[in-house]
């Protein structure tokens, strides 16, 4: 059997209770890891689960604080500054302010893919500074065009009438 040798770590003291009666300190002859007096101690949590890991530091997790998408559309591009644990949802409700279409009338695309309205940006992978393509539903698009089109057309009188029976 090979003996591997053990790498230091150099982070800080580990406390884990008073055992061994030295408070966390290092013996004169022995190697360990806690030697290191220029780095400050590592801060543990307890997951739900039970269990032990290390304390993540404020500000640097993925899907906190703010985050800035650029959003396309054929002729325009908006920076919209969204926070990173929102929905697609939430960011057409937000392009509705900006592109005056309402939110049914949105399609956001973000990897070549069309995204649902419950789908959260960051489970997905959006980022900050990441672009994501605004599409107007054609289906939508063709209704208003007619609606359009036949509300500003004339109605030409004519002799006929229709008799409902």
């Amino acid at each position: 059997m090979m003996k591997l040798k053990s790498k230091k770590f150099c982070r800080g003291s580990f406390k884990f209770g008073n055992g061994g009666g030295n408070n966390g300190n290092v013996k004169s002859g022995e190697k360990g890891v806690g030697n290191c007096n220029n780095i400050g101690e590592i801060k543990w949590e307890l997951r739900p689960g039970g269990m032990l890991v290390q304390k993540r530091e404020t500000g640097s997790s993925v899907g906190e604080g703010m985050i800035i998408v650029r959003v396309s559309t054929v002729s325009q591009c908006h920076d919209i500054s969204i926070g990173a644990t929102s929905t697609f949802g939430e960011l057409k409700m937000i392009l509705s302010l900006v592109t005056n279409l309402e939110p049914k009338e949105q399609r956001l695309l973000f990897k070549g893919k069309e995204r649902e309205d419950d789908e959260y940006l960051h489970m997905v992978g959006v980022k900050d500074k990441d672009k994501v393509l605004l599409l107007q539903d054609p289906a939508i698009k063709e209704m208003k065009k007619l609606h359009r089109l036949a509300s500003t057309t004339q109605h030409i009188p004519t002799t006929y009438h229709t008799i409902s029976v």
